[in-house]
């Protein structure tokens, strides 16, 4: 649900304040409120954060970055979880807000959780596959509750190869090679 009737730069954007906690992504310019996630995305995310943990240190995770996406129209998108690099790591702890802005490195991977409806999965299929793609993230991930698939997004010049795997099936993954790891541990 778009909140502004006139657009919005970058940086109106990131000086945006409307007093409460509610979160926004800026799409094209219009500021766009996130609804709460449901527990089930909530709790998938934090399974797969627990389970990065085993191969990142918690200092090159993040469930509430957000990335600034290049375009005509000013965007933002803020992933359910996000690998960083070591330079984003030390890029990011130069600001006062966990952005990751154009100028600063891309990050490893990022994990979409989809939502319910189709607005949502138009937005985490279609528009961030090619934001994502453009901002060169090498590995992207949707995990999708209701079809029960997580699809492993590698890319390769420029754009995006998938992979979807279901079931009992192992994630393989670019960025996390020895992660040992079924979609119904991550959806279940």
């Amino acid at each position: 649900m778009s909140v502004t009737t006139q657009r919005l730069t970058l940086e109106e954007y990131l000086n945006y304040d409307n007093g409460g906690d509610t979160q926004y992504e800026l799409v094209a310019g219009e500021l766009v409120e996130m609804p709460p996630e449901s527990p089930l995305n909530v709790q998938i995310a934090l399974f797969l954060l627990v389970q990065f943990l085993k191969f990142v240190p918690i200092t090159k995770l993040s469930n509430k970055a957000e990335i600034v996406i290049s375009g005509v129209r000013a965007t933002t998108r803020i992933p359910d979880l996000t690998v960083l690099i070591d330079e984003l790591v030390d890029a990011m702890q130069q600001t006062t807000r966990s952005t990751i802005s154009l100028d600063m490195p891309p990050p490893l991977l990022v994990v979409e959780v989809v939502s319910p409806g189709k607005i949502n999965r138009d937005r985490d299929y279609r528009y961030k596959r090619s934001e994502y793609a453009a901002r060169g993230i090498a590995e992207y991930w949707i995990v999708d509750p209701e079809q029960a698939q997580v699809m492993v997004l590698t890319l390769v010049d420029g754009l995006y190869e998938e992979v979807i795997f279901t079931g009992n099936e192992t994630i393989q993954s670019g960025v996390f090679s020895q992660l040992d790891l079924t979609v119904d541990q991550v959806i279940k």
